[in-house]
């Protein structure tokens, strides 16, 4: 793994920040963990690349709120494209 961020996906609503924060520090420091609301996904990032990939295999594919979960390396933002229509 090269980053040290990771995508944390099929999330239930209701689940928080702090709740993420404590699932994952137990494979290492957190630096900041972020929700997107109404979406069912976060991102969480790990102090080194090594911690996420302990937190990746060591949580990817479990149950945490009634979900399971689905974790990833997350990608680098794509750039936005404007629409326009073909005529």
């Amino acid at each position: 793994m090269q980053g040290s961020k990771l995508y944390v996906g099929n999330l239930t609503y209701s689940v928080n920040e702090e709740q993420l924060k404590k699932l994952f520090s137990a494979y290492g420091d957190v630096k900041e963990v972020r929700i997107i609301e109404r979406k069912g996904f976060g991102f969480v990032e790990m102090a080194t690349p090594e911690d996420a990939e302990k937190a990746k295999t060591a949580l990817n594919e479990t149950m945490f709120e009634g979900r399971t979960l689905k974790i990833d390396e997350a990608r680098p933002p794509q750039p936005r494209t404007s629409f326009r229509p073909r005529y």
